[in-house]
C-alpha cells in the first residue's frame, strides 16, 4: 500500500471534497446502497475518482476491525506543516490568530476531537509536539470527521522554541492549568492567541509553562478535578470565539 487510509463517511467525504487528487483508491461495501452512500459515489464520479465495490470482510480486514461504515479510501498521506510553514500561515493572516496547541497529547481520539472542535470553532491552526504525540493517523482522521482535511495540523520539534517563535509573530500564550492565575472568563483572549493544553494526566511540562505568557483555569463545580483535554480544549476555543465576537459587535456600535 502506498498511500495512508481514511475511512468512515465524513473523513472520506471530505478527502473527496478537499484532495480529490490524492485519493488513490475509494472502496464502498458492496451492499450499501442506501442516500449516503449514494452521494459519495455522485462525489467521487464527480471528482473523477473510481469507486471500488468491496466486501465488508474485506474493509474489516484492511482497516484492521475499525468503525469504518463501509467507506474506506487510500490517499496520498498529508503532510503536516513544519516551523517556518506555520510561520508562514501565521504571518499570512487577516484577522487575530488562535491557534490551538497540544502539550504531547498521545491519545488519537483525543487529537481527533480537538481537530474536530477547532475546526468548529475556526481555529488558525493545531500545534503539537513531533515526538511522544499523537499523529495523523487513520483512527484520528476517524474521529476528527473530516476536521485532519481542514485544518492545519503543525508538528513541530522543539515545541518550547515553537512558542516563542509564535510569540515573535505577535501572539499572546495562554497556557490551560488546574492552578491558573485566573479563571478563563476573567481572561483577554480577543487577540491574536495561542492556547496550550497539557497532555492527558500530567497537564503543561515545565518547560512549556515557562513559556506561556500567562495560565487561567476553568472552574470546576463539581465533584471531579478535570476534564477530558478535547472537551477542555472546546471550552477555551468556544470562550475565545465568544469574545472575539463581542469584541466585533463592540466596534460596529461605537460606529
Amino acid at each position: 500500500m502506498s498511500g495512508s487510509l481514511v475511512y468512515g463517511l465524513h473523513a472520506v467525504r471530505a478527502v473527496l471534497a478537499r484532495r480529490p487528487t490524492d485519493v488513490l483508491r475509494l472502496s464502498i461495501a458492496a451492499a450499501r446502497d442506501d442516500a449516503r452512500s449514494r452521494e459519495l459515489r455522485e462525489l467521487a464520479a464527480g471528482r473523477g475518482v473510481k469507486v471500488v465495490a468491496a466486501t465488508p470482510a474485506a474493509l474489516d480486514a484492511e482497516t484492521g476491525g475499525a468503525a469504518h461504515q463501509g467507506f474506506v479510501a487510500e490517499v496520498r498521506p498529508s503532510i503536516p506543516l513544519d516551523e517556518n510553514s506555520l510561520l508562514d500561515l501565521l504571518a499570512a493572516q487577516t484577522q487575530a490568530a488562535l491557534v490551538l496547541v497540544l502539550d504531547g497529547v498521545s491519545d488519537p481520539h483525543n487529537l481527533g476531537a480537538c481537530l474536530r472542535t477547532a475546526d468548529a470553532a475556526g481555529a488558525t491552526a493545531v500545534v503539537a509536539p513531533r515526538d511522544r504525540a499523537a499523529s495523523l493517523t487513520p483512527t484520528v482522521r476517524k474521529v476528527a470527521a473530516g476536521a485532519a482535511e481542514t485544518v492545519p495540523f503543525a508538528q513541530v520539534t522543539n515545541l518550547a522554541r515553537a512558542l516563542r517563535d509564535m510569540k515573535q509573530a505577535g501572539l499572546w500564550i495562554g497556557g490551560t492549568a488546574g492552578d491558573g492565575e485566573k479563571s478563563i472568563f476573567e481572561a483577554d483572549l480577543s487577540g491574536p492567541l495561542a492556547i496550550v493544553m497539557g497532555s492527558e494526566g500530567r497537564g503543561l511540562r515545565r518547560l512549556t509553562r515557562e513559556n506561556c505568557d500567562f495560565t487561567v483555569s476553568l472552574p470546576m463545580q463539581g465533584a471531579v478535578a478535570s476534564l477530558n483535554v478535547s472537551v477542555a480544549a472546546g471550552i477555551a476555543l468556544y470562550e475565545a470565539l465568544r469574545q472575539r465576537r463581542a469584541k466585533v459587535a463592540e466596534a460596529q456600535q461605537v460606529r
